[in-house]
Order: C-alpha cells, then structure tokens, then sequence
C-alpha cells in the first residue's frame, strides 16, 4: 500500500499540467477520500510553485476552498493551473481536477511564504471549550495515557479504506458533547503528516451520524460538496508524528450536513481550520454506476 508521498505524487507535464494517480487504498467505498483528494491537489500546487512560479517565492499554502462536482475514482488525474493573480505577498491559481475527460474537482489556492510573513501579531485568547483532555504522548503510542485510548478499527473500515492508514486515539471517557469529537492520529504506517496531509487530516474524523443514531446503523456515505481549509502555520519540512483534531457539527437536515474541523500539533498551536458542506448518503450510493453526461453524486 503506498504511503502518503507516494499516493500523492505528482508528475509534471507542462509548464500548467500535472498528473497524479489516485489509489484505492485512500477511497471511501470506490470514492478517494476527500481529503486524500485534497492533498494531491496541495501536491500539484506545492509543485507548480517550485518550479513555474519559482520566482514567487510561495512555498506555503494559506487558503484553499475546493468544490468535488463529481465522484471521482481510483486511477490517473489530469490537474489543470491557472495563475489567476500573482502578487508579491500573496499569490492565487485556479486547479482543474479531470479524469476521463470529466471536470471533477475545481479549486482556488491562495499561496504565500510562512518563513517570511511580517505584520501585526496579537494573542486574542483563544482556547477550544470544552477543553480537550490533556496527554502523553509518550504513553499515548503505547495506548497507556490515562485520558485517551486507541481505537484499533472504526466502524465499516473495510468500506472506509482510508480510515485503515490513520490511527484514531479518543478519549477514554466518551465524548463530552456528542455534536463534538476529539482525536488524536498518527499514520498507522509510521511516517509523519506533511502540510499536504493536513487536507487529508481534516477530513478524518469519527462517524459523526452513525455515533448519534445508535449502533448498527449505516453505513453511511459523506461526500464532500465543498471543503474550506485555512492553514495557520506550516508544519517541520520532516512533518510531524501527531496531529490533535476537533470535529464539530451545528445541523444535519434532509442529508445535508456542516462539519468544523480544528487541527492543532503536540504543542497545542492551531495548525489548520476547516469547514465542509457535505452529503449524508447510503452507502449504496457510492458504489453505484456511474452515469453519463454531467451528473453529480
């Protein structure tokens, strides 16, 4: 099973083209994960920016809002970029995801440069309430913290693949709101997140319905419409081996749902934001035929 660098590897084709090949192992069902896909577009544009718009000197991705049109599927990807607006703090392209000759995913990236980011810094006080149970994470990796334990498969794993490449730590006496949801994760294969992983990160969390609805329930599909991500800082160019997430919904109505994600390192500083709009579905359709022509879901 490929690792997270080598599921998102991308190969340049053009000066504005670049390739990438999705993997099942990082799919819900027959659908990658939204937050695989996400990375691989992180990729493309972390790409584009060392060598095209070299000149820029923006390594770092700050913003992202990306819209899934279509399912997509395990196999090649064709990612188109379009400068949109060049600017000597700030730059933004536009990314084009297709495969098959269908338009599936389009996004809007904001870059700029961390290392180099001056201005006005003000401590505003911010604290996630409630408070997250506090850890070792000495002890954590070997499932003795007394406030957090593993969970060695979440529920439905074998049709949420992607959920098998993460470790999920939750905290030993359940959840203290049940529209909340903290986690501990580290890569069940060893390597660390990158700043590419924190699109799949945001988007692996528990099952936020099944959870409410009772056991036995589902499962359910939730694919994405529209992911927001707003990174605050970039993470070590080695990565890191833990990441700490909140997930936090405010309604689910005639099968649609909101998800807020928080994303902090082992340090506690907010590393990332995230917002989705996304579906919930039966299972069944996210292995349905495909249809033809423009449709959706």
């Amino acid at each position: 099973m490929p690792i997270w660098e080598e599921a998102t590897a991308v190969q340049k084709l053009s000066s504005n083209t670049y390739s990438c090949t999705l993997h099942d192992d990082w799919s819900i069902g027959s659908v990658p994960n939204g937050g695989y896909v996400t990375g691989c577009i992180l990729e493309v544009v972390k790409t584009h920016f060392s060598t095209t718009l070299a000149k820029q000197n923006q390594p770092h991705t700050i913003a992202l809002h990306i819209e899934f049109l279509r399912r997509t599927q395990a196999g090649p990807a064709t990612y188109k970029v379009d400068d949109v607006k060049l600017g000597r703090q700030t730059s933004i392209v536009h990314v084009t995801m297709e495969q098959d000759g269908r338009q599936e995913v389009v996004a809007y990236v904001t870059n700029s440069n961390m290392d180099t980011e001056k201005g006005f810094t003000q401590d505003v006080g911010y604290k996630l309430s409630p408070p997250v149970p506090s850890v070792d994470l000495t002890k954590l990796e070997n499932d003795e913290d007394t406030n957090w334990k593993l969970q060695p498969e979440l529920p439905h794993a074998n049709f949420r693949k992607a959920t098998k490449r993460v470790k999920f730590y939750f905290p030993r006496e359940g959840r203290s709101l049940k529209h909340l949801a903290d986690e501990w994760i580290c890569f069940s294969d060893g390597t660390n997140f990158t700043d590419s992983s924190v699109g799949f990160v945001a988007d692996m969390f528990p099952l936020m319905v099944e959870s409410i609805k009772g056991e036995g329930e589902g499962p359910f599909w939730y694919p994405t419409l529209l992911l927001n991500l707003d990174i605050k800082k970039a993470l070590p160019p080695q990565g890191v081996k833990w990441l700490q997430v909140r997930a936090g919904m405010k309604k689910v109505a005639n099968g649609r749902m909101d998800l807020e994600v928080w994303v902090h390192d082992a340090e506690g500083d907010l590393v990332a934001l995230s917002h989705h709009v996304a579906f919930v579905l039966d299972a069944s359709r996210n292995t349905a035929a495909r249809k033809t022509g423009n449709a959706k879901i």
